[in-house]
């Protein structure tokens, strides 16, 4: 059985060095959250990033990007054999 060595992070804040065990996802977690913890101007830009995301994702879809499938056909039947037919249109040269 081989021993795992474990993982020494040195986070900013503080001169000493924490040593980390676990499995990858752990050691992981703990990275993250210790840069977290000394980040200065990170935080404020990290939420305007998850603010962009969110106006783009959820507020610019439901304006910009219609169900166009919903004007081709009423049901689900219809609207695959409008797709099919837009695969074969477009395959054939």
């Amino acid at each position: 059985m081989t021993d795992k060595k474990p993982t020494t992070i040195q986070p900013a804040s503080s001169g000493e060095a924490t040593l980390v065990r676990g499995n990858i996802f752990h050691r992981w977690w703990v990275i993250v959250r210790d840069g977290f913890r000394g980040m200065t101007w990170g935080k404020p830009l990290i939420w305007l990033i998850l603010i962009k995301l969110f106006i783009m994702f959820a507020i610019l879809r439901a304006f910009f990007f219609p169900d166009f499938l919903a004007s081709k056909g009423d049901t689900e039947e219809e609207q695959q054999d409008y797709i099919v037919e837009q695969f074969v249109e477009r395959s054939t040269p």
